[in-house]
Parts: structure tokens; C-alpha cells; sequence
């Protein structure tokens, strides 16, 4: 018997209700049909986001450049036909006398607030996170000097830090020491902002420093209770290893907000007295809009070191984050 004469002609069987059974359409008819909405909204949710970014980030980046490239004076600001300089501004920057102290301040205010924001960060995270009455409400309180104003927060210090009346010197008056000019003189001027300056920037670090912690088993804790090792031997052993990804995140963060400080140091000291505190933020402010006669080019020349030394430390971190998922 031939096998063909056995199979069902499903094409021409009639369906229950009498009508015949259409044929599926071709895989290329479906496939025109087929809604590409998915697609369309993925870019509809896109398309903010890049306005954002090229609105707010990659324009002004690009009219900084172009402003420390040309020579402009109020007149060629406003009008437009600045003259371009190439390099020239990055020359008189490099070549001024302030560029020595206020790359020396720069650096040393920018690593003492890690330093100290990270550890004591760290030792805060760790003492709320054991979980004992009213830790909650007291980490909310370490909230407040970041969710204050800076001007605010500037405005205390330098009532705090001032020489006649100012709190600190009448606490250390009350210890037999005598009066610092905190704010006035140029050996306490940059550890004054310092000191603000590492008050505000520790809530941050407790923030994200606790988060991190809560992601640690309790189970490794405990494990290392059980054979013996010290709570010292647990924090190096088991702590600070598994909290080194989110220590790398908030020193990288630290250290892009703390290379542009400027209000606290402004509306503190100014950044000097005689450049004392001057910082390449400050510095950059400065000659673009502290002087009757702007330096627009010079000014922009500056701001663009501190844009070219975070997008170092950027690329240095992610060929760290790298090498460490390769390994």
C-alpha cells in the first residue's frame, strides 16, 4: 500500500463548524506584521537621556575647550569672534606663579578630605552597623551636614573658625590656648577649609560605605567567631577585602566632587590670604569672573585640568574594575 494514500490531506479536512482550515501565512508575511513597538520604545526612553547628556555635559564641555583655544576679551564673548590661540592659554596658565601653589593645594586638599572622609566614613559605617537601639535615628542625624546648603554650611565654619569670635578660639581660650586665626592667616587657611570640607563629605561615605556592609554575609562573621578570630582579624580578613569594590566607587566619587570644591573655600577664605588656599577651582573662577578684566581663555584653561585629572582617575579605576573581573 502506498504510503501517501494513508496521510491525511490536512489542507482540505473540514473544521467542525464547515469551513475549511486556512493555511498558516508565510514565516515572511508574519514577520512584516509584527509590531516593532519594543524597539521604538526603547529609543523613546533613550532620546531624554541623550538630550540630557549632550544638553548639559558634552556642550558645555565642548564651549569650555573652545573657550580656552581662543582669545577672548567681553567684547569677542558676547560678539563671538574671539581669534584662536591654540595652546596659548594652557602656556600663560602654566607659566603664571600661582600654578605651582594652587596645583600643591589642590593636591593636598584634595587627598587629606579622601584620607579622612573615607576612614571616618568607614569607622562610623561600621560602629551603626551593629544594629543596637537608636542606631537608625543617629544615622539619620549624620545626614544633616550633607543635606545642609553649602553656603550654609560654609557660613557656619567661618563663624565657627573666626578669630574674635568664633567658637573654637573661645573653647580653646577656655584651655589656656590662645587665639588661631583660623580663616586670616596663611599657615591655617587651607586646613581650615579642610576641616569643613571633611565634615561635609563624611555623611556621604557612611551612606555608601553601610550599604555596602549590609551586603556582607552574617554567616562569615560568625564562622570566624567560631574559630577564634578577634573582631580586628574579622574587619582586615573579612570587612575590608569584601567592601572593596564599594570603597573603589566612593573614592572615585569623592575624589571628582573634591577636585571642584569651590564654595566652601570661596566663601571661607577666598583662597587666600596671599593664595594661601587657592585651589585650581577657586583659581579657575577667579580669573574667568573675579576680575574687572576676565581672562575667559586662561580661566577655562584651568577648569580643563581638573576635567582632564577626574577623567584620568576615571579610566585608571575602570582598567582596575577590569583587570579585577578578568582575574
Amino acid at each position: 500500500m502506498n504510503l501517501t494514500e494513508q496521510r491525511p490531506d490536512h489542507r482540505s479536512a473540514p473544521a467542525r463548524n464547515g469551513a475549511a482550515i486556512a493555511a498558516p501565512p508565510p514565516a515572511a508575511a508574519r514577520a512584516r506584521r509584527r509590531p516593532r513597538s519594543p524597539q521604538w520604545a526603547a529609543w523613546a526612553f533613550l532620546a531624554p537621556v541623550t538630550l540630557y547628556l549632550v544638553l548639559f555635559y558634552a556642550y558645555p564641555l565642548y564651549r569650555n575647550l573652545d573657550l580656552s583655544l581662543r582669545h577672548y576679551t567681553v567684547r569677542s564673548f558676547v560678539q563671538g569672534d574671539a581669534p584662536f590661540t591654540g595652546l596659548a592659554n594652557y602656556r600663560t596658565v602654566f607659566d603664571d606663579p600661582t600654578f605651582g601653589p594652587a596645583l600643591t593645594h589642590t593636591v593636598v586638599f584634595t587627598a587629606v578630605c579622601l584620607v579622612f572622609q573615607y576612614a571616618i566614613g568607614l569607622a562610623l559605617a561600621v560602629f551603626f552597623n551593629q544594629h543596637f537601639r537608636l542606631s537608625a535615628t543617629l544615622r539619620a542625624l549624620f545626614l544633616v551636614p550633607w543635606l545642609l546648603p553649602l553656603i550654609v554650611s560654609a557660613s557656619t565654619w567661618s563663624w565657627m573658625l573666626n578669630s574674635d569670635s568664633g567658637i573654637v578660639n573661645a573653647a580653646l581660650h577656655t584651655v589656656g590656648i590662645g587665639p588661631v586665626n583660623w580663616l586670616t592667616s596663611p599657615e591655617w587657611s587651607l586646613t581650615s577649609v579642610i576641616i569643613a570640607n571633611i565634615w561635609i563629605g563624611v555623611p556621604f561615605n557612611l551612606v555608601v560605605l553601610h550599604s555596602g556592609l549590609q551586603s556582607i554575609p552574617a554567616s562569615l562573621y560568625e564562622a570566624a567567631a567560631l574559630d577564634g578570630a578577634s573582631a580586628w582579624r574579622r574587619f582586615w580578613s573579612i570587612t575590608f577585602p569584601l567592601l572593596r569594590p564599594v570603597s573603589a566607587i566612593t573614592l572615585l566619587l569623592g575624589l571628582v566632587y573634591t577636585l571642584k570644591v569651590f564654595d566652601i573655600i570661596w566663601i571661607m577664605t577666598k583662597g587666600g590670604p596671599a593664595d594661601s588656599s587657592t585651589t585650581f577651582a577657586t583659581w579657575s573662577y577667579r580669573l574667568g569672573f573675579g576680575n574687572l578684566l576676565p581672562a575667559f581663555g586662561p580661566g577655562a584653561a584651568v577648569g580643563n585640568l581638573l576635567v582632564i585629572a577626574a577623567l584620568v582617575f576615571g579610566l585608571v579605576y575602570l582598567r582596575v574594575q577590569r583587570k579585577q573581573a578578568l582575574a
